[in-house]
């Protein structure tokens, strides 16, 4: 092994992935449930509060809209891995998520339109089945 390698391989075995996933049935209430369980893991990877609020926020906008859109059990799967937190949304509904512009007067229609901007990037799974975005988080304090 060169040494070159030898430096990868040891900077690998220091890059841990950490996670969760939850499935659910849809109802309202667990909206604030997801929120709940990933606002308490967030504080125990010590995700600064600023970043932390973003990623609960989109949580509850892609949870929001699974249960709005969705059927069937649904999921919330979050990792954390690399500086970056991966939110991931499933439910049953093969139509993709699709970002829309609300009027000043409607009541909703701007969720996604926030995951867009809070997030650094963000899509829909080939089977549209899937909504994640991803965020960056500074390296972890110890």
């Amino acid at each position: 092994m060169s040494p070159a390698t030898a430096v990868v391989a040891a900077e690998l075995v220091h890059q841990t992935a950490l996670g969760f996933a939850v499935a659910f049935t849809p109802d309202r209430a667990r909206v604030g449930r997801m929120r709940r369980i990933t606002a308490a893991h967030l504080r125990l990877w010590k995700v600064c509060e600023p970043t932390a609020e973003n990623i609960v926020l989109a949580v509850s906008e892609l949870v929001a809209n699974a249960i709005e859109h969705g059927c069937g059990d649904m999921g919330l799967t979050v990792l954390y891995a690399c500086e970056e937190i991966r939110v991931e949304v499933t439910d049953g509904n093969p139509a993709p998520a699709k970002l829309t512009f609300a009027d000043d007067e409607d009541v909703s229609g701007r969720g996604l339109f926030l995951v867009a901007v809070l997030a650094r990037k963000w899509g829909v799974s080939e089977d549209g089945k899937t909504t994640w975005c991803v965020f960056r988080v500074p390296a972890r304090r110890s």
